[in-house]
């Protein structure tokens, strides 16, 4: 979106234009055409006479006249003349009225456009002939030795007035004055020349204004400068007294430990890979970082150590000293400013800072919270290792359980079946058998030779057969015992099936029974070994002068803290400042 500039119109009447019974003045601007700046001193002026100073009614009839209404066209008319003005013939006063007649009606005669006639007029009004009609202003223009109806003397008519107009200064432009020239709206009266600068005053006024923003930038250097004193400086010199003079001497103990895993008999895996990085023990050092730093650990080192009373003691100053009737909350903000632990993860090291009003002391704070921290490493694998010493022993005492029950099952077994190895028993079944079996042989074959004879012992092949069908139903009966249940116990077949299911089931549990007790005893080994323990790289050690307070450290912190303050204040200020302004 463009917004055209607008340009104000300023009217001037009449009377109070500068260009109106000026011609002699503008001439002598027309000829001053470059300005030339010189000092000079002021030459006495002459009195101002009391015709010059416009009277009280001059100066109201001025400022009631109206303003006229600019077109825009300046000096140049292209309106109709009154009728009571004199028409242009009247620079022609001995010109018959029958002959103007004549020339007119013959203007008519040539039956002109109205194209033509308008042309004519407007010809006419630019070079300020005043006519009635438009047959008269053909007439003057023919007369003045132009004819409107020719093209190229139209042409030059028109570029003639344009540069003429754009040559001509406008009636109300301001124009360049000599000192002592100005003139008032009647009658080109002088106005009262402005003084002269001269070269003293000049030099007076530039001292004056020089010593004015001297001033000026005297009084805002005191300002600043008195800011600054009450807001940075005063501050800033009373933390400078405090530190150097006021503070009490504290003294800090350093020290560096990790924690670390037990080898483990895995190593070789990928898990054992990394049991020993610490990245493993991250968890693990976080852990006893935020325990060193909660409010047990204060209580439990004031119980041990009398973190309370130490820093109760008369010999600090007030500001660091705890009151007598200090509470835990006040004693652990204590702490926290007295106990700096940091955790270095890339390396897994736990650093600690302990501050204290005593070298000595500060030692025993460390040892001791380097104690329940080996203390928290133990606890955090505690649970771990107890459950796993439980879950051993139930699991054992379970195994054995079984074992004893399965153990019961066989012997009632045998008990209720009377066989204490059916393997045994079947074994013996089986050799009966097999005796058997030869002396059935026998008998087949001795029964063959009889009866190979031509005439054998009918007797005793009679014998030999008898002893053949006995030893084949003592076969069957010796079988059946194996197979079939009988009237005094089951088959053999059954009870060694049973036994064997019970033996199984009793072996089985033995074995369980073994593996139980080796996961006891690794149980009982992980319990009583230490899995984590704490490696100390840098033991404490009591510092032999005063770590504490840095005093000039801590000024220069001051001034940098309170000026900050001060910049933020006075650009809020500011700000503000000028929000309200606007």
């Amino acid at each position: 979106m463009t917004i055209r500039p607008k340009a104000r119109r300023f009217h001037a009447s009449a009377p109070e234009s500068v260009h109106d019974g000026e011609t002699k003045a503008s001439e002598t601007e027309s000829k001053r055409s470059s300005v030339r700046v010189a000092v000079r001193k002021k030459a006495p002026q002459p009195q101002q006479t009391t015709a010059s100073n416009p009277t009280e009614a001059e100066i109201r009839e001025r400022m009631m006249q109206p303003e006229p209404h600019d077109d825009g066209f300046g000096d140049l008319r292209l309106t109709d003349p009154k009728p009571d003005t004199p028409s242009g013939s009247a620079a022609q006063p001995n010109e018959p009225a029958d002959d103007r007649d004549a020339k007119l009606a013959a203007i008519r005669a040539e039956k002109l456009s109205d194209r033509q006639l308008r042309i004519a007029r407007r010809i006419a009004t630019l070079h300020q002939i005043r006519v009635s009609t438009d047959e008269e202003a053909v007439l003057e223009l023919r007369e003045r030795g132009i004819d409107p109806s020719h093209r190229e003397a139209l042409k030059k008519i028109l570029s003639n007035e344009g540069a003429k107009v754009g040559s001509s200064p406008s009636p109300n432009a301001p124009a360049i004055r000599p000192p002592g020239s100005l003139t008032g709206p009647h009658g080109g009266e002088n106005l009262p020349a402005a003084d002269d600068m001269n070269e003293e005053r000049r030099a007076a006024e530039i001292y004056r204004i020089q010593q004015d923003m001297a001033r000026r930038r005297r009084r805002r250097l005191i300002s600043l400068g008195m800011r600054l004193l009450v807001f940075v400086m005063l501050p800033t010199l009373a933390a400078g007294v405090y530190y150097f003079k006021i503070a009490s001497p504290l003294y800090a103990t350093y020290s560096q430990f990790q924690i670390q895993r037990a080898d483990s008999t895995g190593g070789a895996d990928v898990g054992g890979m990394f049991s020993s990085s610490p990245l493993a023990n991250n968890t693990d050092s976080v852990a006893v970082q935020g325990y060193l730093t909660s409010r047990e650990a204060m209580m439990r080192l004031n119980e041990d150590q009398g973190f309370k009373e130490n820093y109760q003691s008369s010999e600090l100053d007030p500001i660091r000293r705890l009151p007598a009737d200090a509470t835990n909350e006040e004693a652990y903000e204590l702490y926290k400013d007295s106990v700096i632990i940091g955790y270095d993860p890339t390396e897994g090291l736990i650093n600690m800072e302990v501050i204290a009003p005593n070298a000595e002391l500060s030692k025993e704070f460390s040892l001791a919270l380097i104690r329940y921290a080996e203390e928290e490493v133990d606890k955090l694998t505690a649970r771990i290792r107890g459950d796993q010493m439980e879950g051993a022993t139930e699991n054992y005492k379970e195994a054995e359980a079984n074992v004893l029950s399965a153990q019961r099952r066989v012997q009632e077994l045998q008990t209720q079946l009377g066989v204490l190895d059916p393997a045994a028993e079947s074994s013996v079944v089986m050799q009966q058998i097999s005796q058997l079996e030869a002396q059935l042989t026998e008998k087949r074959l001795e029964l063959g030779q009889l009866q190979a004879n031509s005439n054998p012992v009918q007797s005793r092949v009679t014998a030999t057969r008898g002893d053949i069908a006995r030893l084949q139903e003592i076969i069957s009966e010796t079988r059946a015992q194996l197979t079939e249940d009988g009237d005094a116990r089951n088959s053999l077949a059954e009870i060694s099936g049973e036994l064997r299911i019970a033996e199984g089931e009793l072996a089985t549990r033995q074995e369980l029974l073994a593996s139980a007790a080796t996961q006891l005893v690794s149980a009982q080994i992980e319990a009583n070994k230490q899995v984590r323990y704490l490696s100390m790289s840098i033991s404490p050690v009591p510092p032999d002068e005063a770590t504490y307070p840095k005093a000039f450290q801590n000024t220069i912190v001051a001034f940098l803290i309170f000026m900050g303050l001060y910049l933020m204040a006075s650009l809020t200020v500011s700000i503000l400042r000028e929000q309200v302004s606007t």
